[in-house]
């Protein structure tokens, strides 16, 4: 006893909150006093998980270190402050699981309770007053009034997670915001009518499109319309703080409410819509009502003029989410220099959706990286508590659908969608936690789904106790307005007024609708697209100035292949910085790496910016581009790109990615879609790696200017090659590129010189349009001797779809070899070999839109040769072979050499990929091959 005699005098509200202190941060207490409260913590959670408890003798109370031995005797007063800290921290933890946020089905139960004697407290303790009170700001209190201001903070229709965040600072600021007024809103009579409008605006719009569009889909918001009021307040009080403007993304649910009552979209619009009426321009096709974007300046109540983005979005419903961060972060990066505060994204999921969906963990963990971070997102998952038709108990096995943000130890509100106020509250405390701290917020929003999936169909069928529960439920506008009337705020006509007048408005917009043959679709983010133009097929065919001067190549050249002296590099750097160096200056004879760099920098110089992520880029997979360079010791980064000279035009950024493909390729073109003037490229680390991204791939970037009407010019670099390394680390799936493409959507190409592939660049960003690029890119060419263009190369032409064979003398020519990428140059080594002048091979450089007259001109130049030969180091069913049958109608009377049909793209074993490979070579030499390429196994 004597060595605890000191807990006898001191005030028991020192104890009180010095062991909060310690519960919070452990690491902030004294270390004597921390050793004291793990001895303490340790022997009661013995007693308890013995079926025990602490034992009192007297006026203290003791307790046993079973680890130790060591006994505490401990005032009874003490021991008490000390239980009713750990019952405040009991509801601080776990008070999320007591809530009432369920408008419409009974809560799981959880244990241990709440219960005071959980906490080793009685009922004769509860007009005890305790010095533990002045913790939650309420000064020494009676312990029930500590329970009834717990239950009001933690358990209402608000509960909180949170107490496993690491930040002390961030702990215990969200501790005080929640301790003001109990977690409870103090809105004047004016904000309550204003929630109470925009739940009748909600309201409203779903039941007139209910009985104006009988059976059809809309994807009803009907359960969750508190959504509408907490998107309204968080723009509002958003752009107080100096939000100019917002980005956002959701799927279908709720989507067409959003935009007529939050971003401003004309009711009218969306009544042609439903009307499925015709567009008014043929080149585009259009979508459902429920997938586009809009964008849109709304003037606040305070009078500021901000900026606001709805992303389009395909069905599958997370897949918005990446793109929205990378709109985001290209509005900060081009307008705001990195300035976050500026730029606010807000995500909107489904409960089913961020739960079971793959992209939701990608993108929280992408939230907080250099290259892709944008200051923190407000989620907000409108929770149905099902999936289509399945029940949220089989469509997870967390505790809750937002689980997966706890990753990032961000916050997580859990919201009664019925109590409107409770939910406009908790989006004040997602903003204002994201300007304080730039970190994500997820907010639960808890309602239910009236209809079914659709609203044709039949939710009964497998959740027949529920729907009961939810048809004799009230809607939340008429639940506040019976507040708001007890309240005195609004007598009995005030809501019929605001339906009577909402509804004479929308009736007026469906009269002027229908007036109108076509529908008019607005391009989404037009102000970011000034200048730039739609173009079709024919204009994709032109060619376009990309020569540079020399003397400004010089320049880069000089600064891209010379190092800083006064710091240490590996040897290995300096000295692959000198071969370029001796490569531009001496030798003439640029490799691959080179190339691109000097497309970069001449770019940079004529004012583009330039951003590439994903595996590894900064050196590059196969180390070749070193575009970042690290000294030796320190690990200080050199991007000599950026020190081309003083205050130069553009930037350059490049970042290493996470081990993401979906959600990284679809944040770059987010980022693409929002910066034109930005050369965005991502990069597979291996070309097939691609497919993790098939979803973007498929959405967006095959068909997303036929859909929305949006232009995009991502290039992605896909290294692709049959170099022995297996199924995995061959291709780069060509074919199903060339499957996607259709009319004008996109280039694919597969060049094969360093000039080339710098015109390319260069050409992707001199056009007055944009389009996606995917890049064939080579790996064991990067060190090719042949793979080499000289400097008047780079100053002069311009991007060449086919490369005729120089070295062919046309009348000796017999064999007219066309062929891509890789395959050119060991069918040129073949060809040199053999000595064969009979043969020419021709390279087709851009494979989509073909350039079929090019390759009419040659073949006619080749008029004398026997036969025409497609060339492909891929099986048959893979690569360009069965693209060209489609788009080149000449190519059915080809000779076709490649592999068999193989359900892998190559063997595992490196022998007999060697062995396939060298007999289509063979083939394409000599047809009399052909019967022992059959039988090759």
């Amino acid at each position: 006893m004597d060595k605890y005699s000191f807990l006898n005098a001191a005030n028991t509200a020192f104890f009180a909150d010095l062991y909060d202190q310690y519960l919070i941060n452990p690491d902030s207490v004294e270390p004597s006093w921390r050793a004291f409260f793990q001895g303490f913590d340790f022997g009661i959670e013995s007693s308890d998980s013995e079926g025990g408890e602490a034992i009192s003798e007297n006026d203290t109370v003791s307790v046993k270190n079973p680890s130790t031995g060591e006994k505490i005797d401990i005032p009874q007063d003490v021991y008490k402050e000390f239980q009713v800290v750990r019952l405040i921290d009991g509801y601080r933890s776990r008070g999320h699981l007591f809530t009432k946020t369920n408008p419409v089905r009974e809560r799981r139960k959880y244990s241990p309770t709440l219960a005071i004697d959980n906490f080793g407290l009685e009922k004769s303790d509860l007009n005890t007053v305790f010095n533990a009170g002045d913790i939650l700001g309420i000064g020494a209190s009676t312990l029930q009034e500590i329970i009834d201001h717990l239950e009001s903070i933690y358990c209402d229709a608000i509960g909180i997670e949170y107490m496993y965040i690491r930040n002390p600072e961030r702990k215990q600021w969200i501790q005080e915001w929640l301790n003001v007024n109990d977690n409870h809103p103090k809105f004047d009579d004016d904000s309550k009518k204003n929630i109470l409008r925009k739940l009748n605006e909600a309201i409203s719009f779903e039941n007139f499109l209910h009985t104006k569009y009988v059976g059809q889909k809309r994807f009803s918001l009907e359960g969750n319309e508190s959504l509408i009021p907490a998107l309204d307040a968080l723009v509002e009080k958003a752009a107080d703080m100096g939000v100019q403007q917002f980005v956002m993304g959701m799927a279908h649910r709720g989507r067409l409410n959003v935009l007529t009552n939050i971003f401003g979209k004309s009711a009218k619009d969306i009544f042609s819509e439903f009307d499925g009426k015709d567009y008014e321009l043929d080149i585009f096709d259009g979508d459902v009502k429920y997938h586009l974007g809009w964008t849109s300046d709304r003037k606040t109540n305070s009078g500021k003029k901000i900026n606001m983005n709805i992303a389009p979005n395909p069905s599958h419903l997370e897949t918005v989410g990446a793109v929205v961060e990378g709109i985001t972060r290209a509005k900060q990066d081009t307008h705001y220099q990195d300035d976050f505060s500026k730029v606010l994204p807000i995500v909107v999921h489904g409960d089913a959706a961020i739960a079971g969906q793959g992209l939701a963990y990608e993108l929280v963990q992408m939230a907080l990286l250099d290259g892709y971070k944008t200051g923190g997102t407000i989620h907000i998952v409108v929770n149905n508590q099902i999936g289509f038709t399945t029940n949220y108990l089989d469509g997870r096995s967390s505790t809750y659908c937002t689980d997966v943000g706890k990753v990032t130890l961000s916050p997580v509100l859990h919201v009664n969608a019925d109590d409107a106020e409770a939910v406009v509250h908790a989006v004040n405390f997602a903003l204002d936690y994201r300007m304080k701290f730039g970190r994500d917020v997820f907010i639960d929003l808890l309602g239910y789904r009236k209809y079914g999936h659709n609203e044709g169909d039949e939710p009964r069928f497998t959740q027949p106790k529920l729907y009961k529960a939810i048809s004799q439920h009230d809607n939340p506008r008429n639940i506040y307005a019976d507040k708001l009337k007890k309240e005195g705020v609004i007598d009995d006509s005030y809501v019929k007024k605001l339906e009577d007048d909402y509804k004479a408005s929308l009736e007026e917009e469906l009269e002027d609708s229908r007036k109108e043959d076509k529908t008019v679709i607005t391009p989404f983010m037009e102000d970011e697209w000034k200048g730039f133009n739609p173009c079709l097929e024919d204009r994709m065919m032109e060619s376009i100035d990309t020569s540079y001067p020399k003397d400004k190549l010089t320049q880069i050249a000089e600064k891209i292949t010379n190092l800083p002296k006064d710091k240490k590099f590996m040897r290995k750097i300096e000295k692959l910085i000198k071969e370029r160096n001796k490569m531009f200056f001496d030798t003439d004879k640029l490799d691959w790496a080179m190339g691109e760099l000097l497309a970069y920098g001449t770019l940079l110089e004529e004012g583009f910016n330039v951003r590439m992520s994903g595996q590894d880029v900064e050196r590059g997979t196969f180390s070749h581009r070193h575009a970042v360079i690290k000294v030796e010791e320190s690990e200080e980064e050199i991007v000599l790109l950026n020190e081309l000279k003083d205050n130069q035009n553009g930037h350059f950024d490049v970042y290493n990615s996470l081990l993401s493909e979906y959600g990284v390729v679809g944040f770059d073109y987010g980022y693409a879609m929002a910066s034109p003037n930005t050369l965005t490229i991502w990069e597979a680390q291996f070309g097939d790696f691609s497919n993790g991204a098939q979803i973007m791939i498929d959405q967006y970037i095959s068909a997303a200017e036929d859909k929305w009407k949006i232009q995009n010019g991502l290039v992605m670099l896909l290294p692709h090659g049959y170099e022995g390394q297996g199924a995995e680390h061959s291709s780069a799936r060509m074919e199903r590129y060339l499957q996607l493409c259709a009319k004008d959507n996109m280039f694919v190409v597969d060049v094969t010189t360093p000039a080339n592939l710098f015109h390319l660049l260069r050409k992707q960003m001199k056009a007055d349009y944009r389009k996606p690029l995917i890049v064939f890119t080579p790996k064991s060419l990067l060190r090719h001797p042949k793979v080499v263009s000289s400097v008047d190369e780079f100053v002069n032409g311009s991007f060449q779809t086919v490369i005729d064979d120089a070295e062919a003398e046309v009348k000796k020519v017999k064999t007219l070899v066309f062929c891509t990428g890789k395959f050119y140059y060991d069918l040129l080594d073949a060809k040199e070999k053999e000595s064969r002048d009979d043969v020419a091979l021709v390279r087709l450089e851009q494979l989509f839109p073909l350039p079929s007259t090019e390759m009419r001109k040659i073949m006619d130049k080749y008029s004398n040769a026997e036969e025409v030969v497609w060339a492909q180091e891929e099986p048959r069913n893979m690569g360009a072979w069965s693209h060209l049958l489609l788009h080149f109608e000449e190519a059915r009377t080809f000779r076709v050499a490649s592999r068999r049909f193989y359900a892998a793209p190559a063997a595992g074993s490196a022998t007999r990929s060697k062995r396939r490979h060298q007999q289509v070579i063979e083939y394409v030499f000599d047809k009399s091959k052909d019967n022992m390429q059959r039988k090759a196994k």
